[in-house]
């Protein structure tokens, strides 16, 4: 499952971390059942804050220019989020 998680979509991270906090509020899970779900949240919530962190660079070289105008420069990967593959822009 590990590996399924690394290469999840944000899109997809996201709508599972929502059923898990849903499952998780609801209150009806067993400690360990919930401990295991917490788990997978954390890994989740990684992965999306990885994602995150890659658009915000990518973001920031295309709006970087010391003239205050727009450019776009080179970049041929961005470090990936939850150490899966690099992003290829």
């Amino acid at each position: 499952m590990a590996d399924k998680i690394k290469e999840t979509s944000f899109e997809k991270a996201i709508a599972r971390l929502e059923e898990i906090v849903k499952e998780l509020e609801d209150g009806r899970l067993p400690l360990e059942s919930a401990l295991v779900l917490f788990e997978e949240g954390v890994k989740l919530s990684r992965i999306c804050e990885g994602y995150l962190e890659a658009a915000e660079q990518k973001i920031s070289i295309l709006l970087e220019d010391e003239k205050g105008g727009v450019t776009i420069k080179e970049v041929n990967s961005l470090p990936s989020p939850g150490g899966g593959k690099n992003f290829e822009f």
